[in-house]
């Protein structure tokens, strides 16, 4: 058995395998867009070779410009037999390639609302999760997926809100004010790796890396002037997205988390978005509710298998 990245002569196969769909994310047309715009590249994929002819093949995903890949978008197998030993063997190396200091890596599964009703889709699922699990990705988050589209019509925009720019600090602090109690458990293995203060720095980093326009980023205040919460538009690959919002602890409770989507909304909407993309997880109730209220609608799911927080 060999393990090596791939190169631009194996492509043909990679093709073929990435036809094999299940519940891998990638697709031939994104492939290709990814490879154009830099989140796929040969260095991040690796793939099991026996006797020259690939048996495996693994796909991350990353930011254009980064040292490292972030998350798994594919794993494939072309053998006989039982994929999770080969599987196992293929994450173990390319996750041991990582640098010591390098971000946590993920494994991304987009899986239709029913999904636990397609018996091919739960064993895909399953061999999957098994070779990730072996390798430490034992952590599993799911993450209900909503969009909002101009058809849905805007939600109705805050009055007992205004909403101002600020610099980096002043939204490093606010995230960290927002992450105490946080339900998002990114966010909390995030504050477990590093603590509140480098969580936040990286928050902010990461999402002034995405294509939305920092710009748009906006602070929360009510009408005394006391800082309510924030809220990030934003963008990624796909187009529009709710990066990220929330309300301080003192202010929780009162709502206030609608008016901060409302506004993100009608934001968004200015720039001409045609549809706008949100995560939150299973058990971030309050959440899933202001979606549903402003107007998004379920449409997938998102599990994320991870390292469990420490």
């Amino acid at each position: 058995m060999t393990i090596r990245n791939t190169v631009e002569a194996d492509l043909d196969t990679v093709f073929a395998l990435i036809e094999q769909k299940s519940v891998n994310t990638v697709t031939l047309e994104r492939y290709r867009e990814y490879v154009a715009a830099g989140y796929y590249k040969h260095e991040w994929n690796w793939v099991v070779e026996e006797n020259g002819a690939i048996q495996a093949l693994v796909i991350w995903w990353g930011g254009p410009g980064e040292p490292h890949p972030y998350s798994i978008d594919g794993l494939y197998y072309a053998g006989d037999g039982d994929p999770v030993p080969v599987w196992t063997e293929l994450l173990k190396y390319a996750v041991a390639s990582r640098p010591a200091d390098a971000d946590p890596p993920e494994y991304h599964f987009f899986l239709d609302s029913d999904w636990q009703d397609d018996p091919e889709v739960v064993t895909a699922l399953q061999s999957r999760s098994e070779a990730a699990a072996a390798v430490g990705l034992t952590g599993i988050t799911d993450r209900l997926r909503y969009e909002w589209k101009p058809e849905y019509g805007l939600p109705e925009r805050s009055t007992r809100l205004k909403f101002e720019p600020a610099d980096d600090e002043a939204f490093v602090d606010v995230f960290v004010r927002v992450s105490e109690g946080s339900l998002d458990a990114a966010t909390a293995r995030e504050i477990a790796r590093l603590g509140a203060v480098e969580a936040a720095r990286e928050e902010v980093a990461m999402y002034k890396s995405m294509p939305g326009d920092r710009d748009w980023w906006r602070l929360a205040y009510d009408g005394d002037g006391e800082l309510i919460g924030f809220h990030v538009p934003s963008a990624n690959a796909g187009g529009p997205v709710v990066g990220y919002l929330g309300v301080v602890p003192e202010h929780r409770g009162r709502g206030l988390i609608n008016d901060l989507l409302a506004d993100l909304t009608h934001q968004l909407a200015e720039t001409g978005a045609e549809q706008i993309r949100a995560d939150t997880d299973f058990g971030n109730v309050p959440m899933a509710k202001s979606f549903e209220r402003q107007g998004y609608r379920k449409f997938a799911v998102r599990r994320v298998l991870a390292f469990p927080e420490n």
